[in-house]
């Protein structure tokens, strides 16, 4: 880029942060850089920090006794896939920014949640991995017109320097909402729902897979897909995700 086009660039730039000029992600108030939080808002995003349950991220009591520890959740009811992160809590103004990522189209809280999300996951051996999204029915894809989970996966693989398999995995048949349902009329309800897809079969064979949602609660979607993958022969499967529904300590 010569002088006169790096100048030229840096006049734009100005321009458009004159008629643009930066905003808070979930007040919408003027911060100084984009894609960032006012501080109020920072204080009101609970960060899944400190001492966390090593298969789903949920934060536990008590300091790091430098090796894996796990949930009572986890514990009882053992996870298909080797790891697990969240980024943040899904609460406060980590379930507004959840929110309005899926159902308000705020495809701009994407960049900076794909962050967050890299920051938590970088704590697991992740390789080649290949990272994969959640899936969505196409009839809800079509009515939604984006996957939310696809959003934070693309962005995400280049923070990891990861390479990015969007259409991996298929939702082969729609299922009622499982709000409301416990975790086994969950994992009733989305058997057979998830596949690889055959396309990829020879992509996914022993190679491992970083799964990526938006949100995680009971976990049934998030092992539904994770199952799809161990039959289809991929290698260790590791989790990440923007926000963890847990219980508070």
């Amino acid at each position: 880029m010569s002088v006169t086009d790096s100048v030229w660039t840096r006049g734009l730039q100005t321009a458009v942060r004159l008629i643009y000029p930066p905003r808070c992600l979930g007040c919408g108030g003027p911060v100084e850089s984009d894609f960032g939080l006012c501080p109020a808002c920072w204080r009101d995003t609970p960060f899944a920090g400190g001492l966390v349950c090593d298969t789903c991220g949920t934060p536990l009591p008590g300091e790091d006794p430098g090796e894996a520890v796990h949930c009572d959740d986890c514990l009882a009811h053992p996870r298909p896939w080797a790891q697990g992160r969240a980024a943040l809590l899904y609460r406060d103004m980590g379930r507004r920014l959840v929110l309005s990522l899926k159902h308000a189209d705020r495809s701009d809280i994407a960049r900076p949640a794909a962050r967050w999300i890299a920051r938590a996951a970088s704590a697991m051996p992740l390789g080649d991995s290949l990272v994969a999204p959640v899936p969505l029915h196409w009839r809800r894809l079509v009515s939604r017109r984006f996957n939310q989970a696809a959003l934070l996966a693309g962005p995400l693989a280049r923070e990891l320097g990861l390479e990015v398999a969007p259409d991996l995995l298929e939702r082969v048949r729609r299922t009622q909402p499982l709000g409301g349902q416990d975790r086994t009329a969950r994992a009733a309800t989305l058997a057979g729902a998830i596949r690889v897809a055959p396309r990829h079969a020879d992509r996914v064979r022993d190679r491992p897979v970083l799964l990526i949602d938006d949100v995680m609660t009971t976990g049934a979607t998030l092992e539904a897909a994770a199952h799809a993958l161990a039959r289809a022969g991929a290698g260790e499967i590791r989790m990440a995700v923007l926000a963890r529904a847990a219980r508070e300590a």
